[in-house]
């Protein structure tokens, strides 16, 4: 190539509607690469280096940062990429502003006397809020040495999804939710229950398998705003914890398996705000275990009348 084909930095910048420090500083972190130098050891660009330049300034209106520039211009199939990974990342943007705006709202539309509590919460929780600590509660809550597929499908079913524009009300719900999961245990008896205990002689694999089932047969009648009743969820119910203890499922099992459900240490208002940041489209584990304790209650009150 002459040098009567090729342009100074100045030229170029010309050319291209840009600052002589754009051109520089493109070059200096090597996204511009120079075709030559002049005998006074000036930068020296060819044509190609106009268009090079366009794309440049193209992918930086995208406000995509200088390393994902410099990563489309070496690689041919980078592009693809590069835009994937900037929309994830915009989306987790606009997503934190829409819960943050949410918080916004939620502390502007409350009674002067909420607001400090309400306040207390929210700065308590990240924006947008992280399920971390909601695992966290989980793992702690369940027996250990559970299989891990059985651990990984029972916190699929507890955490619930974060919507990603929420309203006030779900920001709330989950303010409050990250706080109960985040505190101490409270009240008098054990954090967990008697069968979570591995001097219970219980064996929580199997109720774990088996509760999933009886929930997902309790379902339909939640949906269904059906009373609880007996039927096959109930005994699936029973015959699960049965199982899970070594004993047979027996009008005197299901007695005083009712009397052990009544005083086990419980997580309702987990399942509440669960639901209240979820939607009722779907039932919870909550309202399923819920559903099918007051079926049981009911048949033990009947049969025992």
């Amino acid at each position: 190539m002459s040098s009567d084909s090729m342009w100074s930095i100045g030229e170029l910048a010309e050319h291209a509607g840009v600052t002589v420090k754009t051109v520089r500083f493109y070059s200096d972190r090597g996204l511009l690469p120079e075709a030559a130098r002049s005998s006074g050891g000036h930068r020296r660009y060819g044509p190609e280096a106009l268009d090079r330049l366009r794309l440049i300034r193209s992918l930086r209106t995208l406000d995509l940062p200088v390393p994902e520039v410099s990563r489309v211009l070496d690689q041919e199939d980078a592009l693809e990429d590069v835009i994937a990974g900037q929309l994830r990342e915009l989306g987790s943007r606009l997503t934190a502003l829409r819960w943050r705006e949410a918080a916004l709202q939620l502390l502007q539309d409350c009674d002067p006397e909420e607001r400090a509590d309400r306040l207390r919460l929210i700065g308590a929780m990240s924006t947008p809020p992280s399920t971390v600590p909601l695992a966290r509660f989980w793992r702690g809550w369940l027996p250990p040495r559970l299989p891990a597929r059985l651990v990984s499908a029972i916190l699929d079913q507890a955490i619930p999804q974060l919507p990603a524009a929420p309203t006030p009300a779900q920001v709330l719900a989950f303010a409050r939710m990250h706080a109960l999961v985040s505190g101490p245990c409270v009240g008098d008896g054990p954090c967990r229950p008697a069968v979570h205990r591995p001097e219970g002689g219980y064996r929580p694999a199997v109720l774990y398998d088996g509760l999933a089932e009886a929930f997902a047969l309790a379902a339909p009648h939640l949906r269904a705003r059906r009373p609880p009743h007996e039927g096959e969820a109930l005994d699936c119910f029973v015959a699960t914890h049965a199982r899970s203890s070594g004993m047979r499922d027996t009008l005197d099992f299901r007695r005083r398996l009712g009397g052990l459900l009544a005083t086990e240490p419980r997580i309702d208002r987990y399942w509440e705000l669960a639901a209240e940041l979820s939607g009722p489209s779907e039932p919870t584990p909550g309202a399923a275990h819920d559903w099918l304790n007051t079926a049981l209650n009911s048949q033990i009150a009947r049969q025992t009348a």
